[in-house]
């Protein structure tokens, strides 16, 4: 028997009509009403305007974006790149041509990402593509694989961009693991034995996968002995990597490298080191991660892992679209390159 708008209702312990106004649009609703219909609709897999077998071969022009902060320019380069992708003519209708591409900026939140997953499917998106390292809560990866089978069976292409591989999905993984590795091994070459680490936050795959890359060039040099002891957590932004930096040197005075998981907290770790008088990379040598566009021009220039993130975001664009085969297995290894500058240095001697 289908799903009636008040079956909705009663899931979720509201009126029909507050029903119908969240499903609109049209009409303000308390967020913690709206969450609360949005989660009825899709434990009963409510379907909008009838049933779902006639809807699952129609689809709009409508392709989301999911990002964790638009205003990073690791996810603006990316989502910017598959929204040229979209706006690309790709021969005609029924082939591939023009779509509105939306940007949804979850903030790195877990429950938006599922909410905007839910809007999506609703609106019987042509594709949604979803960036960004995802969060490691085994509940959250549950719901999201839930929603991508979902998406992909009322006809939707799912494409994950820097994210671990789903079913019913396309993946372009970018080889944090590989990158991080030579970073740090890069470091041990130029005669570094005291290294500290910045990290992200810990329940993001980036993160973990891009820590298990340096504590696997440290492993192989016998250097792992005090990598937990000198490994910080943080955000993935320039604060934390100013505050990450003073505990380093609070647990260890005489580091001479830091590594930084991504180019923004890479700044930070800069700034906070000429707050304490060392030189860059004299005293203490700092690495990133990402090659964003200022780290060229950063003072000292930042050695870091370049990833192709527009090329990325371009690729990820055409897949979304059928305008590329997919990758044997539905997987493509993204590897990044190591660009050494001048922001790291052999050690000072004794």
């Amino acid at each position: 028997m289908a799903v009636t708008l008040a079956d909705v209702a009663a899931r979720a312990r509201v009126s029909a009509a507050t029903v119908s106004r969240v499903l609109s649009g049209n009409y303000p609703v308390a967020e913690s009403t709206r969450t609360r219909v949005l989660r009825a609709v899709d434990e009963l897999e409510y379907v909008v305007n009838g049933p779902a077998s006639a809807l699952a071969a129609a689809t709009s022009d409508l392709v989301g974006v999911l990002v964790n902060d638009i205003a990073d320019p690791f996810f603006g380069i990316i989502a910017g790149a598959v929204q040229s992708e979209m706006g690309a003519p790709g021969g005609g209708p029924g082939r591939g041509g023009e779509k509105l591409a939306v940007i949804c900026s979850t903030g790195g939140s877990p429950e938006r990402e599922l909410m905007y997953l839910t809007l999506l499917q609703r609106q019987r998106a042509a594709a949604v593509v979803l960036t960004g390292g995802a969060a490691e809560q085994p509940d959250h990866a549950a719901a999201v694989a839930t929603k991508v089978s979902r998406l992909a069976a009322s006809g939707t292409r799912v494409v994950l961009c820097g994210r671990p591989p789903l079913e019913d999905s396309v993946t372009l993984a970018f080889d944090n693991r590989g990158g991080a590795r030579r970073l740090t091994e890069h470091l041990v070459t130029l005669g570094h034995r005291r290294i500290g680490y910045v990290a992200g936050p810990s329940e993001r795959t980036t993160t973990r996968h891009r820590l298990e890359g340096h504590l696997a060039a440290l492993a192989a040099a016998g250097l792992d002995e005090d990598a937990e002891r000198l490994t910080v957590h943080g955000l993935y932004d320039r604060p934390s990597g100013y505050d990450a930096t003073l505990e380093l040197l609070r647990r260890d005075g005489d580091l001479t490298a830091i590594v930084a998981a991504n180019d923004t907290i890479a700044l930070g770790v800069c700034a906070a080191l000429r707050d304490r008088g060392r030189r860059i990379p004299e005293d203490v040598s700092v690495a990133g991660f990402d090659d964003l566009p200022f780290s060229a021009d950063a003072v000292p220039s930042l050695t870091t892992v370049r990833l192709p993130l527009h090329e990325a975001g371009i690729r990820a664009g055409r897949l979304a679209l059928g305008r590329e085969p997919q990758p044997p297995g539905g997987v493509a290894m993204v590897r990044g390159e190591l660009m050494a500058r001048a922001s790291t240095a052999p050690p000072p001697r004794d």
